[in-house]
């Protein structure tokens, strides 16, 4: 009950005029840059850090920092939802936690449905965000000291499960989907290693120094490789354009939402407690989970709602459970969340155990914020389905370019460079080739995410055993995720000698 009175104490705080419209700014602005392929919500809270300063001149200090994390917030949580526009629209993923949204939104949106994906996303969002409030604020202090006992070999474990696991993300053949998730950690490793400061697959290409930039991947694979196909396959004659005959949910999609949302939601925030597995896991996870638990796993990949619903929910709940370890422990659990943790300190702030009673204005005052903000959310985009929905029944000749345009503007944004242009027409002609012979898409972006992580836990672990490998099965939680690993590869083999069908890869 204690902390319903400090949540009481930080309404106070989110109410103020001034805090609402800077609600309000981050969270519209979050939106556009989550729409906007490139940005994302890291550079978004980054461009925005050096603005607060000024715009809360003549506060307190303690005022100023409650205000600027306000807003930067915003723009953190408004990100993940305005990621899902251009996902379901154009298979253009406006963030790298809205790739999943690509699979089953985008075929909506061919079928007529986008505006039935769009609404089910704003209100996964919307329930998701409240769902990690509440458990905010009840549970921050428990869980974060359950994320301590995390350790490198148990993230390492973690992490392979969810590459074993994502062999279940589409394709028709398993073995397609595990070179394709091998292909992406292949591409992880290129770059300077950050331990050795050893140059790997270079070739002394300066570009090639800081590794492939993820958005450019992604973004080449799905939307320029939609772009390919729509030109190559395209007989010549004025495509039939697509009707969106209805904006909002019906009862049954409605019904089949409500579950995904949920489970989405909880798993979401407790992946987001993790440091350093953030929204893009929590999203592919929830997928996942989602088709396993179906009983109709074959529609997934086809327009199932409940592929936009899970990943939608879980990536909002994530940002929620990101601010776990940030507040509790002073423990950054992903890009954005470092640049919060930087404006906190830029305001004399110190993150940590003792946050909530040196400064429960700052605390209480962001956690009450991210409800307003929510609401903020929904009232401000369930309004703009209609209009968003109209994109998509823009003739070919006139989406196309602005697909293209959107693409070759969010990807030159993040770097500057004419390099990650090349690597995006790259990236859109393996990705028509690719899907054409049915090699998934989505293991090799999981791939390309995880790896970095993956051998970071890997060596780190190996250097608190002095190279000992069986870390990872002494370890016990470890040695249960490598279990489950190995079980997810095998049964659906064992399966299929006994003669089974194994609908789960069996999907187009």
């Amino acid at each position: 009950m204690e902390a319903l009175q400090y949540l009481a104490d930080g309404f106070t705080i989110a109410l103020q005029w001034h805090n609402l419209v800077y609600a309000f700014v981050g969270v519209l602005i979050g939106t556009a840059v989550g729409v906007l392929p490139g940005i994302g919500p890291m550079s978004g809270v980054a461009l925005l850090l050096p603005v607060t300063a000024s715009l809360t001149n003549g506060l307190t200090p303690e005022q100023a920092a409650a205000s600027a994390l306000i807003l930067l917030a915003g723009v953190y949580y408004g990100a993940m939802y305005g990621g899902s526009t251009t996902s379901i629209l154009l298979n253009t993923p406006g963030e790298s936690s809205s790739v999943v949204t690509t699979l089953d939104g985008y075929q909506m949106a061919r079928q007529g449905r986008a505006g039935a994906a769009l609404a089910i996303a704003a209100i996964g969002s919307f329930v998701a965000g409240l769902v990690a409030l509440v458990a905010l604020v009840f549970l921050a202090q428990p869980l974060s000291e359950v994320a301590l006992t995390f350790g490198p070999a148990e993230y390492f474990s973690l992490m392979i499960l969810g590459l074993c696991a994502v062999s279940g993300l589409g394709g028709k053949s398993m073995t397609k989907a595990l070179i394709m998730t091998v292909f992406g950690l292949l591409l992880a490793t290129i770059g300077i290693d950050n331990v050795s400061g050893v140059a790997r697959f270079t070739y002394d290409i300066p570009d090639l120094y800081q590794g492939l930039e993820f958005l450019t991947i992604a973004v080449g694979l799905f939307a320029l490789g939609e772009v390919f196909k729509t030109i190559l396959e395209s007989d010549g004659t004025e495509a039939e354009m697509i009707k969106v005959d209805r904006i909002l949910p019906t009862k049954a999609d409605l019904k089949q939402s409500a579950a995904p949302i949920a489970r989405g939601s909880l798993l979401g925030f407790f992946i987001g407690i993790l440091p350093g597995a953030g929204a893009t896991l929590a999203s592919f996870f929830s997928y996942i989970v989602e088709k396993k638990v179906s009983r109709q796993p074959e529609r997934f990949g086809k327009g199932a709602i409940e592929g936009v619903a899970a990943p939608e929910s879980a990536n909002n709940a994530a940002s929620g459970g990101a601010m776990i370890p940030l507040l509790t422990l002073g423990i950054p659990g992903s890009g954005t969340t470092a640049i919060l943790m930087g404006a906190l300190l830029m305001y004399n702030v110190q993150p940590g155990p003792l946050l909530f009673s040196d400064h429960p204005q700052v605390a209480w005052g962001l956690i009450a914020s991210m409800f307003i903000g929510n609401v903020m959310l929904l009232v401000l985009n369930m309004p703009l389905v209609k209009v968003f929905a109209k994109i998509i029944e823009t003739p070919p000749q006139y989406l196309i370019p602005l697909i293209i345009a959107i693409s070759v503007f969010g990807v030159y944004a993040v770097q500057v460079s004419t390099f990650d242009l090349m690597l995006l027409i790259a990236c859109g002609v393996a990705g028509y080739v690719l899907a054409k012979n049915d090699f998934p898409l989505a293991p090799l972006v999981l791939g390309l995410v995880l790896g970095p992580m993956i051998e970071n836990n890997m060596r780190r672990a190996l250097t608190t055993s002095n190279g000992d490998y069986l870390i990872f099965l002494q370890k016990p939680l470890s040695a249960v995720f490598l279990a489950c690993a190995l079980l997810w590869l095998v049964v659906p083999m064992l399966l299929k000698l006994r003669g089974r069908q194994v609908v789960v890869n069996e999907e187009a």
